[in-house]
């Protein structure tokens, strides 16, 4: 994938990875587009040169309307980026749980979905160019303070492969964007070892450039959550992270 020479939609780009992902394209020469929900940031990212668009991936209309101004000032578009998602934690002991399981799967899974909708005739007409979905290391060793996020970030990643299965032949890839924990939106406040977001960029986009790019982008720190069944270590990752149930506002005291 020769970063210095795309065209991007970066969904879900106004801040986190999303964010530094778009300047590091940007300054690797890619025109760069970012979407998103926050007024603020979208001005803010104007002023830095970047194209915005107001998109809410909840809104299959918003998603539409993103759409078809993005390709009005973008018709050579060539890559999307489905960013955006919610990591909420969940006691399932709470019935008022299922709002943020809710909220979880319609953000993560179906507005991946809606995006990759929106933008696959598209891509298919031009016969080149690239989908990046974001999962995540808790996609294949869950976190069990966050079920509904570990099983949202599971199923992108089924999706993401069976995308990439029927979008074979047409000359549009699928690259899956595999994220340890990374110290941006307040996880380095929960995880002291996350990952600073300028060394996970860097490997990223190091990765991203690769020739042929992998399907999945796998960083370093991710590969004992990508590999634990593979490599026997499953369970004990998994009770090591249910220590963290503790956190939960109804397990404390």
């Amino acid at each position: 994938m020769d970063v210095s020479n795309r065209t991007v939609f970066i969904v879900g780009g106004t801040s986190g990875i999303g964010r530094e992902l778009a300047r590091r394209l940007a300054a690797a020469g890619s025109t760069v587009a970012v979407g998103g929900r926050s007024a603020e940031a979208l001005s803010e990212l104007s002023d830095e040169g970047f194209g915005t668009f107001d998109v809410d991936v909840t809104d299959g209309a918003s998603v539409a309307r993103a759409r078809d101004a993005v390709l009005v000032r973008y018709p050579q578009l060539d890559t999307v980026v489905t960013m955006s998602g919610v990591m909420l934690l969940e006691d399932v002991r709470d019935p008022a749980h299922f709002e943020a399981a809710q909220t979880t799967i319609d953000t993560n899974l179906v507005g991946t979905i809606r995006v990759v909708d929106a933008f696959t005739p598209h891509l298919v007409r031009r016969g080149e160019g690239t989908f990046v979905t974001v999962t995540s290391g808790i996609a294949f060793t869950p976190f069990p303070p966050m079920p509904t996020y570990a099983a949202s970030k599971a199923a992108v990643h089924a999706y993401s492969e069976a995308l990439r299965a029927q979008l074979d032949g047409t000359g549009v890839s699928v690259v899956e964007l595999v994220p340890p924990a990374v110290a941006t939106a307040g996880q380095e406040k929960v995880n002291p070892q996350a990952l600073p977001l300028d060394g996970f960029a860097a490997e990223v986009m190091q990765l991203l450039s690769q020739e042929p790019t992998p399907d999945e982008i796998l960083v370093e720190r991710v590969l004992p959550l990508r590999w634990a069944e593979r490599d026997g270590t499953y369970d004990e990752l998994v009770a090591k992270r249910s220590q963290a149930l503790a956190m939960l506002p109804g397990r404390q005291g």
